[in-house]
């Protein structure tokens, strides 16, 4: 990767999105599949923490215009590989002569990112493997992209968001995407969360390959599956099976261990010939203090009695409401279309009403952001929530969800 032209191009990029919201600011209709297309375009060339923040974005559909939703979703599913020549020039900065180690490696990659690619190699004693290979000189121009992407978080001072909450969001951000960067933290994960759930036959995680791993490149040993973003082709009962495997597996996380798995991207997890759920990356783990679940809990006790008032005194709690004049018309909508997912006995959470309600309710939200603001330190798990609830959705589940939420008020001491 080369700075030059590269700030000038995320600059370009930049100034197009603030003016497609500014003209919807300000009462108009912006051209938002044009936006999403040259986004797309752009992004998924200079890849890094842009195309990783467009990605977040994108996970946000519900919130987010249609068009632009959409064409952000293609840098999940559609970014263009870097070119062989240069992932091989990072393999050979960390193995010297790849003859010594692998009989064959993949030019095609297995997987693509917006921060690395993933490339099927065979060791030299004939075993499969992945390697997760860290773009080259993304470390080099990770702080310079960051810097323009905290001027285009600026952005949100259109929505009257403070500049002191812009700030702490962009942070959490940040070393999110400087963690992603850390793949010997990664491999650690992996080992600590294989000895975690090795009891659970629901469950897989590679088993990462220290002897081949390095500062730029992860090996681990390669895992078949169909990617949850496949899932279609799927038996209902393996979707199922898989659903639940999910929706317990994130519970565990939160409430036994503190942790969540903060990347919910679909590329990220499939399912085996078993129909186990398969779990490759854990370059984005976070810590969950007990205090900020017990808010959480009570935001949700709140919205599933349907209080428009005690969910305005969860949000305060949290830090996600300030001003004056609570949105008590905006809670009750919420609420409306949450609750129904959580009601006694299975709920189908690939009903289209539920999604096509929330998408409705996305103007009415960012018309709130006045008073209605993101606690800064609940950025990354919030991301992960709602991207796990849209794989939820990619399932078609349905599940029982009030069975799984009646331990946890009584965790919480809410019940």
């Amino acid at each position: 990767m080369r700075d030059r032209g590269r700030t000038r191009r995320l600059m370009g990029l930049g100034a197009r999105t603030g003016g497609a919201m500014l003209k919807t600011r300000l009462g108009g209709q912006a051209d938002w599949r044009s936006l999403g297309e040259a986004l797309f375009e752009g992004l998924s060339e200079l890849k890094g923490p842009a195309m990783k923040m467009a990605q977040v974005m994108s996970q946000w559909d519900d919130l987010l215009p249609a068009d632009l939703s959409e064409e952000l979703a293609r840098l999940q599913r559609q970014a263009e590989p870097m070119p062989w020549p240069r992932i091989r020039e990072a393999l050979v900065l960390q193995y010297g002569d790849l003859d010594d180690y692998f009989s064959e490696i993949e030019e095609r990659p297995f997987a693509s990112a917006s921060m690395g690619q993933v490339h099927k190699a065979i060791t030299l004693e004939g075993e499969t493997v992945v390697l997760k290979v860290q773009y080259p000189g993304l470390s080099a121009v990770l702080e310079s992209d960051l810097v323009q992407l905290k001027r285009l978080m600026r952005l949100g001072r259109w929505f009257k968001v403070p500049q002191a909450r812009l700030d702490a969001l962009f942070e959490e951000l940040a070393a999110g995407l400087r963690d992603e960067l850390d793949y010997q933290a990664e491999a650690l994960a992996l080992e600590r969360y294989r000895e975690r759930y090795a009891d659970d036959p629901r469950l897989v995680i590679p088993e990462p390959l220290f002897a081949l791993s390095g500062t730029h490149v992860l090996a681990m040993r390669f895992v078949d599956g169909t990617p949850l973003r496949e899932v279609e082709s799927l038996e209902d009962a393996t979707r199922q099976q898989v659903a639940a495997t999910l929706a317990d597996w994130i519970t565990r996380e939160l409430f036994s261990f503190g942790e969540l798995h903060a990347d919910p991207h679909a590329g990220n997890f499939a399912v085996d010939d078993r129909g186990r759920l398969v779990i490759y990356d854990f370059g984005a783990v976070i810590p969950v203090p007990e205090a900020r679940l017990e808010a959480m809990v009570a935001l949700l006790k709140a919205t599933l009695a349907r209080d428009p008032m005690a969910m305005d005194e969860a949000m305060m709690a949290m830090g996600g409401r300030q001003g004056q004049g609570a949105p008590l018309s905006l809670y009750r909508e919420a609420a409306e279309c949450v609750a129904p997912l959580f009601e006694p006995g299975e709920q189908d959470f690939g009903d289209v009403r539920v999604h096509r309600r929330l998408r409705e309710l996305s103007p009415k939200v960012w018309g709130a952001m006045d008073r209605l603001q993101p606690p800064a330190d609940t950025l990354l798990l919030s991301r992960a929530l709602n991207g796990h609830y849209w794989n939820l959705v990619r399932l078609k589940a349905r599940l029982d969800m009030h069975a799984r939420v009646e331990p946890l008020l009584a965790w919480s001491g809410f019940e």
